[in-house]
């Protein structure tokens, strides 16, 4: 294959994340011939730092079906990529420590039933303590979803790198998009090492998708953050499921060796034109605290790393999948909020579902990123929130 030939696919997609090699690796499934070109190299952002959930627990409405299409896929990753991606169905448990937040763990459950959805399910103290007896006395019931679980992050977008390139997909990493433009029915990405061209573009690169939308006049109210998370030392088994809670903020499992992860959306300081997230150790504090509240026998278990990566959040807490509204042959998947890890594989293979003209019942309407122009003309229109329930 010469090096001109190289640079030219039917399908180029920007960002070497779970969300790009997904799509990637499902257009390539169909005999597309694709090229990935990643700025920095595979899962080094977002997907790769991210705590490993595959939840679907708390999802926004209009996140639900996508989400729940690809949970099934998470438990079917080892048959599809030859790898789990180290996924554990361990289900996922979200606290209520007040009688309050029980009452908003009902009125919840209670929602999702009447929208047809019945994953969420509500559980009182004893049926925590059940799930998880080493919990302490205060929590008194919650919301408990099966089917959920995790994963190893870096390991899973590695799956989904191999599998891949298995299937024909050429990565390029180290080679950042600096330009796009479109010219009669190609795509031309201007990189340092020279053009790529396709004839569909798709741009899915987390927090620097909105500069490259913005280059064909898409404007996406959407902001960088730098997300934080710690593992600890390794402590005896404890802990089955993964965690969250109602009333704070919270994500937390512990894996097989022991360790435990702590995230859940921990907002730490950025230095985005270095490309780099920073870690506030007053903010983990407070995470820390929340655990030890929850497991008093964790106090004095050391921290053994902390760190940050960097995710894009949009303005009105949904990503942005689907079809430009400007330009021709172009598709995005951006913005997840902080979310994105488990949507992922279901994600990818909508998208590629949708640019090769396949049918599928679930819609992508809430994500298009037309809604944002709506919003120009209509001030309150992303303030507007789809659903009336709180989310943590």
């Amino acid at each position: 294959m010469t090096d001109a030939s190289r640079r030219q696919s039917d399908v180029l997609v920007i960002g070497a994340g779970i969300h790009g090699l997904s799509t990637a690796f499902h257009l390539a499934q169909r005999g597309v011939a694709v090229t990935v070109l990643e700025a920095d190299y595979c899962a080094r952002h977002a997907s790769g730092v991210n705590a490993g959930g595959v939840r679907t627990l708390g999802r926004h409405d209009a996140e639900i079906p996508l989400a729940l299409s690809s949970r099934e896929l998470w438990h079917e990753l080892r048959q599809t990529l030859g790898d789990d991606g180290g996924f554990v169905p361990s289900g996922q448990l979200k606290l209520a420590e007040t009688r309050a937040e029980l009452e908003e763990c009902r009125l919840r459950v209670q929602h999702l039933q009447a929208l047809g959805f019945s994953h969420e399910v509500l559980v009182d103290q004893a049926q925590v303590f059940d799930i998880i007896p080493t919990v302490a006395r205060h929590v008194v019931g919650g919301i408990w979803v099966k089917d959920d679980g995790y994963a190893v992050p870096y390991r899973t977008v590695t799956a989904f790198r191999l599998a891949a390139e298995k299937s024909g997909v050429q990565i390029h990493e180290a080679t950042a998009a600096q330009r796009i433009e479109q010219s009669g029915r190609r795509w031309k990405v201007a990189t340092a090492k020279g053009d790529f061209s396709a004839e569909h573009l798709v741009i899915t690169a987390g927090a620097w998708a909105r500069d490259l939308a913005a280059q064909v006049g898409e404007s996406v109210p959407a902001h960088p953050e730098g997300l934080m998370l710690m593992v600890t030392h390794r402590v005896a088994p404890f802990c089955a499921p993964v965690l969250g809670a109602t009333g704070r903020s919270l994500s937390f499992k512990q894996f097989a060796n022991g360790t435990v992860v702590i995230g859940g959306k921990l907002i730490g300081s950025l230095d985005f034109p270095a490309r780099h997230g920073e870690v506030d150790m007053t903010r983990l504090g407070t995470s820390a605290r929340t655990v030890t509240d929850l497991f008093p026998h964790l106090k004095n278990l050391g921290v053994n790393r902390v760190w940050a990566g960097v995710e894009a959040f949009t303005a009105d807490d949904l990503p942005v999948i689907g079809a430009s509204r400007k330009a021709s042959n172009l598709s995005y998947s951006f913005g997840f909020c902080g979310s994105g890890f488990q949507m992922g594989p279901g994600t990818g293979k909508r998208l590629a579902q949708q640019i090769l003209g396949d049918h599928s019942d679930i819609s992508l309407d809430a994500f298009d990123i037309g809604r944002f122009a709506a919003a120009v003309t209509d001030p309150n229109h992303l303030h507007q929130p789809v659903d009336t329930l709180p989310q943590h």
